[in-house]
């Protein structure tokens, strides 16, 4: 099967494809510890978008770093597929990358500003080996999925692009890829409505502990965490722009 194939398969929705199980994260500071991460435990279904919401320091942008292999857990498992990648290393964890991937909320720090969209988008799909021909129809295929035409992007470098180019919307090109490609998500945000917007399911995180989870309706509608509450009621028109989703 070729790699443009591949980004047409398609999990069985609902399965867990992603787990992190009793994870915990400490740092060591003077005097003592501090916990970012305490003893989490979520799953992400394949094909469907998971919101993880919180306030700066709530730990889930820590959570997020130790799901992508970026940061060691101090304790706990993280599963891909079934299989225990917490401490795997070298091809194996290059392996885990090429399906486990981020992207990055401020687009021109994501991208070099010395290399064009075309170099950039080399270096990373080159990394796995692909032939020549596969990989320009790779770039074709990929540059196309987010809206933009080739001819005119690969050539570009960063600073020639607007910021909406690079932003693409990205809200709806994330919908529009979980569609088209069964593709699984992890939205870490600091905004409930956006989260709300994306996600089939939502987790809130305070003080790296998860305070609520549930589908988007149950949080939305009814939440039971007093912290929930308080980051609704900074949208105050959500629930109004929201009522078509409110369960009968």
């Amino acid at each position: 099967m070729s790699d443009l194939d591949s980004l047409k398969e398609r999990p069985a929705t609902g399965q867990p494809v992603l787990s992190a199980t009793h994870v915990t994260k400490q740092f060591r500071v003077s005097g003592g510890q501090i916990t970012a991460v305490d003893d989490v435990s979520v799953d992400f279904h394949a094909g469907k978008v998971l919101a993880v919401v919180g306030e700066s320091g709530s730990g889930k942008s820590t959570l997020a770093r130790m799901l992508l292999r970026l940061m060691p857990v101090t304790s706990g498992t993280i599963t891909y597929n079934g299989k225990d990648v917490t401490h795997i290393k070298g091809s194996e964890l290059r392996g885990y990358w090429r399906d486990v991937q981020a992207v990055f909320q401020d687009p021109f720090s994501s991208f070099n500003q010395f290399y064009s969209v075309g170099q950039t988008l080399r270096r990373g799909m080159g990394a796995q080996g692909l032939e020549e021909e596969t990989l320009d129809q790779l770039i074709e295929t990929c540059l196309g999925y987010v809206g933009l035409k080739p001819a005119d992007a690969v050539h570009k470098y960063p600073h020639q692009l607007s910021g909406a180019s690079l932003r693409v919307s990205a809200l709806n090109v994330l919908q529009d890829l979980r569609a088209n490609l069964g593709l699984t998500v992890l939205f870490i945000t600091h905004d409930i409505g956006q989260a709300c917007y994306l996600a089939d399911e939502v987790v809130v995180m305070e003080h790296g502990l998860i305070v609520e989870r549930g589908t988007t309706d149950a949080v939305i509608f009814e939440p039971k965490n007093d912290y929930t509450k308080r980051l609704l009621a900074d949208v105050p028109d959500l629930k109004g722009s929201l009522k078509v989703r409110k369960p009968s």
